[in-house]
């Protein structure tokens, strides 16, 4: 049994870019993830939007951060996706700066 010690990989993690759209919470992003979808008859082009709840453990990204979120296991009744990293931070403006 003490043989058995290799690591098995894991699957193949989601992972999506969004932009943060709230930063309330401690430790909890909420980011907006656009997608196009092709209608299957028309062939139209429709943007479709998806909200998820992510940990952000060191609460470092800001509203309007562009971010990197992969899946993980549940954190919370919500959580299910963490911080990957900040792809392109938002301005900040200089008044947040000073506080």
């Amino acid at each position: 049994m003490a043989e058995q010690t290799e690591t098995r990989p894991r699957g193949q993690r989601k992972t999506f870019e969004g932009v943060v759209v709230s930063d309330k919470m401690d430790k909890t992003r909420t980011v907006r993830v656009l997608r196009l979808v092709r209608h299957s008859f028309y062939e139209k082009v429709t943007k479709k939007s998806s909200k998820f709840c992510v940990h952000d453990e060191a609460n470092e990204s800001r509203e309007g951060d562009l971010i990197e979120i992969a899946s993980t296991r549940p954190l919370s009744k919500t959580k299910r996706w963490r911080l990957v990293r900040i792809v392109k931070a938002a301005p900040r403006v200089a008044a947040e700066a000073k506080s």
